[in-house]
């Protein structure tokens, strides 16, 4: 995914070259595959007061454009793990990615509380 100026991440007019995944050094970044390397940032972040017709009209380019990346899953725990405020990485919008991550946090209070109701269980 392209990165807009205040990235640190810098992906962005950068020549890509494809190596096969099994071939590619394993030291090697994930983003050297990313797809969207060869295609315009103006896709995956959004122009100022961009309307909402357009908005999702590039949303939904940008995401065919994840869907063929080989990258994709790394891209997008990038963004979650960052995270990532703006723009589509991984195939998600900035939006998305909060439901991801509020669902995220939900599930972990709740293996939690199983964890802790069964030590209790077995304390008891």
């Amino acid at each position: 995914m392209l990165q807009p100026p205040h990235s640190s991440l810098q992906v962005a007019g950068v020549p890509a070259q494809r190596v096969p995944a099994r071939d590619r050094d394993q030291d090697a970044p994930w983003h050297t595959e990313a797809v969207c390397r060869r295609d315009e940032a103006g896709l995956f972040f959004a122009p100022s007061k961009e309307p909402t017709a357009a908005r999702l009209s590039r949303e939904e380019a940008a995401k065919r454009v994840c869907a063929r990346c080989p990258v994709m899953v790394e891209c997008r725990e990038h963004a979650l793990l960052q995270p990532e405020p703006y723009g589509v990485w991984g195939g998600l919008t900035a939006a998305e990615r909060r439901v991801v991550l509020a669902r995220r946090r939900r599930r972990e209070v709740e293996l939690k509380k199983t964890a802790r109701a069964a030590a209790n269980r077995m304390a008891g």
